[in-house]
């Protein structure tokens, strides 16, 4: 059987080598001389078909939410529960359960996700937001370098300004060559890993996560810059407001906002108009008087004119390239043909970031403008062209906007590289789960800390924030495009060679813009980030060494299985039916009872049906399995798949195994364990009140305390879910490591 097909990027569980599968099959003759699948099937006392989940493809989005009513499975409104109202005990609990419902919403189980495909005029604005909003700060960094160096270091603005628009350009065409190498999206984590292998793929998702982190602070320290240039009595709030913005961003997206098309493009469309007007205003007036040059105030050089000022100057005025790649990462989200559409939108995106970078480059030159502690670069040009009228309020209100929106960005891509990480068994596997409003909940809380923590301790200052911010976005952008070299040389399908080009002149590019900000501004705060990207590396490695080590513990061995107590005869006449004459100890089928009431005297009026929510087939999924068979009561394996591929590789493995035991395999719209698992133990309990529902849940325990955190633990949030519910036993089988 293989490995039942190529595992899908956002595949969770893990796929089966051959000699596993063959001790899979192996376990399934050891039960067979136990047991009898035929027995478990006819004493199940429920209809575990409930009904499905909608697809992704189903679920249309309402409103500007991105969570969408889902109807219940088996017909039946759910329980309440503490997601629907259930206060926790204590006045502390309560406080904090009240504070938490009015900042998020109440919690949703029974919702879903709506999948937006945009086209491309929504795509533009809402994946170029951090590439384009990035011209507030680029050229502002870039000067802020040369004007140490007086006029004679401002005369090399614009041949730095001139190489970076070269720069963009090439990093741009070799994006588009990644677009057509991954259609289903190619983030630099997964381009490196792919052809560079796993420590090249982390050191490019330490830069990734680095950059979102640094992008969230640079945005909301450039985006406030904005605002206390419009409104100076405000400079001296400027860190509380930071910080609070990011509080804002927080609540937001774990309230589960999505990004709406028409609210969230409106921004990015204000902004390329804004800047596209201050230009054309500032041109017409500079020919008015021969494109002459304004003076420049007199600058007192603090530094002498060398390569070293330039190459620093070189390195700031790059990150004006930051989100480049957020297209190429979100491929799928475009509507058919979904590379193209891509390819196209990118294409868009560098022809913008060209324009609008050059034209207030000189517009810079054109009226004098040098940096400013008092006020942004951009906020000046506005001034000059616009006064302070209507027209100069409005292009800062949307720098704001569309800095804001940059920073939400981070929001969406620094979770979804975690859970790629968690996947890969080089994070906590808490960022594998959703939350409760249905968002990576763990993932939006870490970079909200992280980002809350830099804002701070830089004092918000913009300037102080860009030496750390080129170091791991061109880390990322070398290894992905050094991939993708490495990619077009294995693959060398048609046009190879001049995409191979393409992906060469990027990644040599990206690599020189790398070592000239961690050589030059390495003293200046740069060493963080490369601090930050070997401390990320240690850690994940460490991580993947404890999962393999548990990995190798839970693989299944032929002496290690657990078998429940024989039920059947070792040799069962094969056209004799299993009967209470012949086989006592066979599980019992239940009488159809429809009472609710926990009336129960004797242990003979407790009617049973076990629940073995089973992830993979695995040492304490067995344990687990064999542990409720042992009982001797009706079973249930349970099994949620977030799509429908993983569902079938599960459903292939169970059949290997022998289908000893019902199953019933739930494809849950949204990357949730328990809110699915609460949903189908709520519906089962709606067919059949009477039953006493026991929940038995394999449970890994490592011996050492550190590690315990990298273990979820799903049995107390399912008890904490299901209390309300009566006859619901919730217990675990432990497997110690």
């Amino acid at each position: 059987m293989g490995r039942c097909g190529a595992l899908s990027p956002s595949a969770v569980l893990p796929g089966l080598d051959e000699e596993q599968l063959r001790l899979l099959r192996r376990v399934g003759r050891e039960w067979g001389r136990v047991s009898a699948p035929d027995a478990w099937h006819r004493a199940l006392p429920v209809d575990s078909d409930l009904g499905r989940f909608p697809s992704p493809a189903e679920i249309q989005p309402v409103g500007w939410g991105r969570l969408v009513s889902v109807s219940p499975l088996g017909g039946q409104p759910p329980a309440p529960g503490m997601a629907a109202g259930e206060l926790p005990p204590g006045r502390l609990g309560r406080f904090g359960y009240h504070v938490r419902r009015v900042a998020l919403g109440a919690a949703l189980k029974s919702t879903a996700i709506a999948q937006e495909r945009m086209r491309k005029l929504v795509a533009l604005p809402v994946l170029s937001a951090d590439a384009l909003s990035s011209v507030a700060y680029g050229p502002e960094a870039m000067l802020a370098v040369l004007v140490l160096g007086g006029v004679a270091g401002l005369a090399y603005s614009v041949p730095i300004a001139a190489t970076i628009v070269f720069l963009m350009l090439a990093v741009g065409v070799s994006y588009r060559q990644t677009i057509r190498a991954y259609p289903h999206g190619g983030g630099s984590y997964i381009v490196a890993s792919d052809n560079l292998g796993r420590v090249p793929g982390l050191i490019a998702a330490a830069g990734l996560m680095t950059d979102y982190i640094l992008t969230v602070a640079v945005s909301i320290a450039s985006g406030v810059a904005a605002i206390t240039s419009a409104v100076p009595s405000l400079a001296t709030d400027a860190v509380p407001i930071g910080v609070g913005v990011i509080a804002l961003l927080l609540a937001g997206n774990l309230r589960g906002i999505r990004q709406a098309g028409a609210l969230f493009a409106a921004p990015t469309y204000a902004f390329i108009i804004a800047v596209f007007a201050l230009v054309a205003v500032g041109l017409v007036d500079a020919a008015g008087r021969g494109f002459h040059p304004t003076a420049a105030p007199h600058l007192n050089t603090t530094e002498s004119v060398g390569v070293l000022l330039v190459m620093r100057a070189f390195a700031s005025g790059s990150t004006a390239m930051t989100g480049i790649e957020a297209i190429s990462n979100a491929v799928p989200a475009f509507k058919p043909v979904e590379w193209r559409n891509a390819r196209t939108t990118l294409t868009w995106m560098v022809g913008l970031l060209l324009v609008l970078f050059a034209g207030t480059v000189a517009m810079v030159q054109l009226d004098g403008v040098v940096p400013s502690t008092r006020e942004t670069v951009l906020s000046q040009l506005a001034h000059h062209s616009f006064g302070t009228g209507p027209l100069y309020v409005l292009t800062q209100a949307a720098t704001a906007a569309v800095l804001l929106l940059a920073a939400n960005t981070a929001y969406n891509d620094f979770p979804r590289v975690l859970f790629l990480l968690a996947r890969d068994r080089h994070a906590p596997q808490i960022f594998l789960r959703l939350g409760d409003r249905l968002a990576f909940s763990n993932g939006i809380i870490l970079l909200t800390i992280a980002a809350t923590l830099v804002y701070v301790a830089f004092n918000g200052t913009t300037a102080s924030l860009i030496p750390l911010y080129a170091v791991g976005v061109f880390l990322a952008f070398t290894l992905s495009q050094a991939g993708m070299v490495v990619h077009w040389w294995r693959l060398r399908d048609r046009h190879w060679r001049k995409s191979l080009f393409f992906n060469a002149t990027g990644a040599l590019l990206s690599a020189v813009v790398f070592l000239t900000a961690g050589l030059t501004k390495f003293t200046e705060g740069a060493w963080v980030a490369v601090l930050a990207v070997g401390l990320f590396l240690v850690v994940t490695m460490r991580i993947r060494h404890h999962y393999e080590t548990v990995g190798k513990a839970l693989r299944l061995h032929p002496h290690a299985i657990e078998l429940p107590t024989p039920i059947l005869p070792a040799r069962p006449s094969p056209d004799a039916a299993p009967s209470a004459a012949t086989t006592p100890q066979s599980p019992t089928a239940l009488p159809d009872a429809r009472t609710e009431e926990e009336d129960e005297e004797t242990p003979q009026e407790i009617r049973h049906l076990s629940v073995v929510p089973i992830a993979t087939m695995d040492l304490a999924g067995m344990r687990a399995l064999a542990y409720a068979a042992s009982l001797h009561q009706p079973v249930l394996a349970l099994h949620v798949s977030p799509e429908e591929d993983e569902a079938e590789r599960f459903r292939q493995y169970w059949t290997l195994w022998g289908d000893h035991l019902p199953l019933e395999v739930v494809v849950s719209p949204y990357r949730a364990i328990v809110a699915p698992l609460v949903h189908y133990i709520e519906a089962l309990h709606a067919q059949r009140p009477d039953l006493t529902l026991t929940v038995i849940l394999p449970e890994t325990v490592t011996m050492r305390r550190r590690y315990r955190l990298l273990h979820s633990r799903i049995a107390p949030r399912l008890r904490h879910a299901l209390r309300p519910l009566p006859k619901i036993v919730i217990t675990t089988v432990p497997f110690h490591v």
